[in-house]
């Protein structure tokens, strides 16, 4: 990759690499070296963007989840954002109750190994899926007898469209949460919708706000604003602090993007919005892409032939991998795979205060979740999370995105201690970011422990010297405009002819009369004089 290579450069050679013509719904995502997710911006240069030390690690996401992701175009398209919603429903984005869950699971049963036969699945074989961030066998049983008798004769196309019409009816389809806090103190999640902005606390959507009806989104420091009108002329101002000052600016970008893309009409209507009311304060952003009525416009035009999909080629998803991967938590006996779940939690705690803007369990719903292994392991082994019928929390998912390298390794230490394989592929799926060569990694090993983030921390202090800079340019800019117009406001007072009621009265006054006789006046001639100069001087010359 060229150093000046754009990011709109690496984009479109992703989308030719997969083949893929109604891309404007995908992005790139990757994380800084202080767990903050970003999304690439194709304007600008991907080596600039980037905080870390190369090899960087991007992840290809849905961006911007279509509004009927069964009316798109291709089948390929369907594919991937089936994948995502998949992903989604793994890592507990999207809430659901155990019978809709059932149902989604059957769904990718279907798709990911066709009809039942009896001499291929065994008992329990459903077992071996991961679908959700936690299983049950009565929700394993409920998911093998939809795929046995409800599914028969369903192709992987037909399934996926099914899945993704069934996940589009959910209240949380294509929410992305960021973790926040309300004005009392209380965690929140804030996301993006297709249809609006949403609220979550706990496993209950409290606020759902239509595009329309969002006027202005701007923040400060941690604080993130939103400005709502609603009917009879009501007025609102929601307010929620965000973990750090990067992560409130990048809910406040994703807002500004997702606005632009699902309300505008035409990519020309958009504008570039800034996050203060002061021209040389805040930062300026404006979104770059296609709006959504484009796309489905252009989508529309499509008449090239369906490209073949080869869904055994492409990498397994670590959300939920193929049986052919080994056998997954949930194949192992209860008690060990309680210990296992765990053990991960444990590893996990760590990162509940973390700045990452993706929801890792929250001290409330991690104390719940793994206290009853430290305390009561004697107690019945039937006592195992399961997803209850009342909606389930972001904040339950046992693998965040994306997984820091010790509750990576953790990960697959589990794995590896239930005999099942941990793959390449899924090593270099994870966000985080890791050396290329085991001998780079033991090189740099002992230097990474001993100054954690110091990559990136140059190039953090330069983009705040950046920072500055920038606002005082800003702000000289304008105090010299200032000027400018007043010293034109002056020259029209004193020497032009305009005889108006508003410059009549300035004249009259007798403080304007002193500054014109006794230091305008002596100033002109003064300048004049000098002019004059300047002219005989060259003249001779």
């Amino acid at each position: 990759l060229q150093r000046d290579a754009k990011g709109q450069y690496l984009f479109d050679l992703l989308c030719h690499h997969l083949n893929l013509l109604e891309k404007d719904y995908f992005g790139i995502r990757f994380v800084d070296p202080d767990k903050q997710r970003h999304w690439l911006e194709f304007t600008k240069s991907v080596v600039k963007q980037m905080r870390a030390q190369p090899p960087f690690t991007m992840c290809f996401r849905v961006k911007f989840y279509p509004t009927d992701p069964a009316a798109l175009k291709e089948e390929i398209t369907r594919y991937l954002v089936f994948l995502q919603i998949k992903r989604d429903l793994y890592h507990g984005r999207l809430l659901c109750k155990t019978s809709d869950a059932a149902l989604l699971a059957a769904y990718i049963l279907q798709a990911e190994i066709g009809d039942y036969d009896p001499g291929k699945h065994p008992e329990g074989y459903s077992s071996k899926f991961q679908f959700f961030p936690k299983h049950s066998e009565k929700l394993e049983r409920k998911i093998a007898e939809i795929h046995k008798s409800e599914l028969s004769g369903q192709t992987p196309a037909t399934s996926e469209l099914n899945f993704l019409r069934k996940a589009q009816t959910l209240e949380t389809y294509g929410v992305d949460p960021h973790p926040c806090k309300d004005v009392s103190g209380n965690a929140a999640f804030l996301a993006f919708t297709p249809f609006g902005f949403v609220v979550l606390q706990g496993n209950k959507r409290v606020h759902f706000i239509k595009w329309n009806e969002v006027t202005k989104m701007k923040f400060e420091g941690k604080t993130f604003y939103l400005y709502v009108s609603q009917k009879e002329e009501k007025k609102i101002v929601l307010t929620y602090f965000a973990p750090t000052p990067e992560a409130c600016k990048h809910l406040w970008k994703c807002g500004i993007e997702n606005q632009a893309f699902y309300k505008l009409e035409k990519s020309s209507q958009v504008r570039t919005v800034s996050s203060s009311n002061l021209f040389f304060k805040g930062s300026r952003f404006r979104y770059s892409g296609r709006v959504a009525k484009e796309v489905m416009e252009s989508s529309a035009k499509i008449k090239r032939e369906p490209p073949e999909i080869h869904r055994a080629g492409l990498v397994p998803s670590r959300s939920c991998p193929s049986i052919t991967h080994g056998p997954r938590l949930s194949s192992v006996p209860r008690t060990r795979r309680r210990a296992v779940h765990i053990s991960i939690m444990e590893g996990l705690e760590s990162l509940r205060d973390s700045a990452h803007s993706t929801p890792v369990r929250s001290a409330s719903h991690g104390d719940a979740f793994a206290a009853p292994g430290r305390s009561g392991r004697a107690e019945s082994s039937e006592r195992v999370a399961v997803i209850a019928d009342e909606n389930y929390s972001p904040a339950d998912s046992v693998l965040p995105t994306p997984v820091a390298e010790h509750s990576l390794e953790l990960m697959l230490l589990s794995r590896q201690a239930n005999g099942a394989p941990c793959s390449i592929e899924e090593e270099k799926e994870s966000e985080a970011g890791t050396p290329a060569a085991a001998e780079a990694e033991e090189a740099g090993g002992e230097l990474r422990a001993l100054c954690p983030g110091a990559g990136g921390l140059g190039a953090a202090q330069a983009e705040q010297v950046n920072k500055f800079v920038l606002s005082v340019l800003r702000l000289l800019l304008v105090t010299v405009g200032l000027l400018f117009v007043l010293l034109l406001l002056l020259i029209v007072l004193t020497e032009s002819d305009l005889d108006t009621a508003f410059f009549r009265d300035i004249r009259q006054t007798p403080e304007f009369e002193q500054f014109h006789y006794q230091y305008f006046c002596p100033l002109r001639r003064w300048f004049a004089c000098k002019v004059r100069a300047v002219v005989s001087l060259l003249i001779d010359t």
